[in-house]
């Protein structure tokens, strides 16, 4: 069996994803966290690598990464906006 760049990519996808599971589940990580987050849009991003380039293109497991994708982006945009506005309410209370 040989493996090409994007079946790597795939499996190392995989890898992210199950592993910020666990990692959540354990409580070692939290789900508004960007490390989470991460973790899920890059996993989700290789597994769409290995479905665009392998031999044949699952449709449903795409669209349902693609929508992974964006779930963690905007995770990921609405933590930093918390934390900015969190930032910006803090400095108004300071003497």
């Amino acid at each position: 069996m040989t493996f090409f760049w994007y079946d790597w990519a795939g499996y190392i996808g995989v890898v992210l994803v199950l592993s910020s599971f666990l990692l959540l589940q354990a409580r070692k990580l939290h789900g508004n966290g960007l490390v989470y987050q991460l973790m899920n849009v890059f996993g989700a991003l290789g597994v769409v690598l290995s479905l665009l380039f392998g031999v044949a293109i699952n449709w449903p497991a795409l669209l349902m990464e693609v929508a992974w994708i964006a779930i963690g982006i905007f995770g990921i945009m609405h933590s930093f906006r918390a934390r900015r506005e969190a930032r910006e309410l803090g400095s108004k209370f300071t003497p």
